[in-house]
């Protein structure tokens, strides 16, 4: 079992950045891990996803060049800095791990989920 804890989220300006934090404990070997978000009224949607190397990411084509995934193995901790927010990026933010496969980009592909993080961007 994984437990995840995602930290970070709050109320921004549009323009404005955060960093959302999530920190993996029950297993010693995390895989893949990945940000997933929703908004009121619409489906979870992916976000971005990164290797156990980190060599390899994935990211959503809304949020390509400002949104950088990282981690830090050593605390099973992934991190996600978001720049240049907008309205739409407003959202309950999720992390979760995948064991296979490569970044992977479906919900399906998942393994284990936190409870999510609230980010909210006024106009």
């Amino acid at each position: 079992q994984v437990q995840l804890v995602e930290s970070g989220g709050g109320l921004v300006q549009a323009g404005g950045s955060l960093r959302l934090s999530c920190a993996a404990s029950g297993r010693t070997v995390i895989y893949n891990m990945g940000w997933f978000r929703q908004a009121p009224g619409k489906e979870r949607e992916f976000v971005t996803a990164i290797s156990r190397s980190g060599s390899n990411t994935a990211y959503a084509d809304s949020v390509k060049g400002r949104f950088t995934i990282s981690r830090e193995n050593a605390k099973n901790t992934v991190y996600l800095r978001m720049n240049s927010l907008k309205p739409d990026d407003t959202a309950t933010y999720y992390c979760a791990v995948a064991q296979t496969g490569l970044v992977p980009t479906k919900q399906t592909e998942y393994d284990y989920w936190g409870q999510g993080t609230q980010v909210t961007v006024s106009s």
